[in-house]
């Protein structure tokens, strides 16, 4: 067998690159005959690059660059815009930053698509927007435009897959803000491999942010996700950008999530909650009275528990169904909530309680299609366990945060305040907190809204005194 011409080669599935030539196996991600020849880029003596570089021509190829002091550089990163989407703002940490580059992924149908285009009619308004579409052409833009109220003066529309025509589209419309709907069907005569091939998207996207660095553009691509929930393409491409939003929900429920995951310029532990309607995504400014909305009353193996999202408390109604099954075949299932910790939580109420629940079929479900993350939530999915074995409905003015530890005792969480001052805005009469966090809230106890919105508070030490 011929020897392979040493060179830079990479991986399709996972992006590995390899110097040493062509890999039967791929070291990261263990794919076979996956790795492919990295292109080259003509105007630099056939090294690898691409780029897109021929097409790049005239909007600037970075020559010329120096190093120079930090003091001495400009920080225009502090060049943040409202995008005129409260929700989204909160996510970014106060609004786009000038020349960043933002992935925005999620399941396909989830609303991505719409997004974009009520971002685009809202910033081009006093923004020059250039919206590129591949998937869409200009008369069904413009269909879903007229649909979703979208009417911005500055406002570009471009149905184009082909990213020399897309580049010479920005050099003639000059645009503030670029968005690409979807990265995954831009492609690049320059580099090899079709449309949404891993060469195709990482070229692309490396010539995008080039350009926004270069340029001061500020560019969101649009990113469609495999089965498993990861970005389809390399897993470079979360590295190569600045910020990354993922747009979660079922398709079935109203309500859409965002989460930010990375963002170089603010936190990534705010979330943004939509309402998808038939004229398009509103915003959802209270998300507690949104999820608890038909909420039903005198119902066992129900439980409203407090959780924080990034700054946000939020009050989300956690339902539990303990039904009986054939022994050694008991089925645990959980939406919302992860299912290790739901199977930790089960074991305890059955060691330190005493509750009967290994022949027991377990469901446990959070209502809105709201994921909880935190270990704050494990007091009240304990209580809508117990509630829902003993067949006993909780009050349904009360309220529960708190970890739950392997011996029983319900630890102490972060920002007991924030959560109890939420609680009270909300008109909860009472609330089951950790004993740990009562000097925490001792302020807010003495608070006007405490005084205007009386709740008795309850602290608690060990689950065992939930059944008293």
């Amino acid at each position: 067998m011929a020897k392979t011409s040493k060179g830079i080669f990479f991986c399709k599935e996972c992006g590995y690159e390899s110097e040493n030539g062509w890999l039967g196996q791929c070291p990261a991600c263990k794919a076979w005959n996956t790795f492919v020849k990295a292109p080259a880029d003509p105007q630099n003596g056939g090294k690898k690059g691409g780029r897109g570089s021929a097409a790049l021509a005239g909007l600037g190829d970075g020559t010329g660059a120096e190093a120079i002091l930090l003091k001495n550089a400009e920080a225009t990163c502090k060049e943040r815009f409202k995008t005129g989407v409260k929700e989204l703002d909160r996510v970014l940490g106060g609004g786009l930053v000038k020349g960043s580059i933002v992935l925005v992924s999620g399941d396909p149908g989830i609303g991505k698509s719409t997004l974009m285009l009520m971002l685009s009619g809202s910033l081009g308004q006093k923004y020059k927007v250039l919206y590129v579409s591949g998937e869409e052409s200009g008369e069904q833009i413009k269909l879903r435009a007229d649909r979703l109220s979208v009417n911005a003066e500055k406002l570009y529309v471009l149905a184009e897959t082909n990213m020399a025509k897309v580049y010479e589209q920005m050099k003639a419309v000059e645009p503030d803000i670029l968005i690409v709907d979807s990265i995954q069907t831009m492609c690049d005569d320059n580099v090899q491999g079709t449309a949404g091939s891993v060469s195709q998207v990482r070229e692309v996207t490396s010539s995008l942010m080039k350009i926004s660095k270069q340029k001061g553009i500020t560019t969101l691509v649009v990113g469609h996700v495999t089965k498993d929930g990861s970005i389809a393409g390399p897993r470079i491409l979360e590295h190569m950008v600045d910020t990354v939003l993922y747009f979660e929900g079922e398709r079935q429920l109203f309500y859409r999530i965002m989460r930010c995951v990375k963002n170089r310029f603010g936190s990534t532990n705010e979330i943004g909650v939509f309402e998808m309607t038939g004229t398009g995504l509103k915003e959802v400014p209270n998300p507690s009275g949104a999820f608890l909305e038909g909420r039903p009353q005198n119902a066992a193996g129900s439980a409203v528990a407090c959780v924080l999202e990034g700054t946000r408390p939020m009050l989300v109604e956690v339902q539990a169904l303990i039904s009986g099954a054939n022994p050694g075949n008991a089925r645990r299932m959980s939406t919302g909530v992860d299912y290790n910790r739901l199977s930790m939580l089960i074991a305890i109420l059955e060691k330190r309680l005493g509750l009967s629940i290994v022949n027991c079929d377990a469901y446990v479900n959070v209502i809105g299609g709201m994921k909880i993350d935190e270990p704050a939530a494990d007091l009240a999915v304990i209580s809508a366990i117990i509630s829902s074995v003993t067949n006993i409905p909780l009050p349904s003015d009360c309220v529960f945060f708190g970890e739950v530890g392997l011996t029983g005792e319900v630890r102490a969480v972060t920002h007991a305040d924030k959560r109890l001052g939420e609680i009270l805005r909300l008109g909860f009469k009472k609330c089951y907190m950790p004993l740990a966090n009562k000097q925490a809230v001792a302020a807010i106890e003495k608070s006007e809204l405490a005084k205007e919105f009386p709740a008795e508070i309850r602290y608690i030490g060990n689950i065992r005194e939930l059944k008293r």
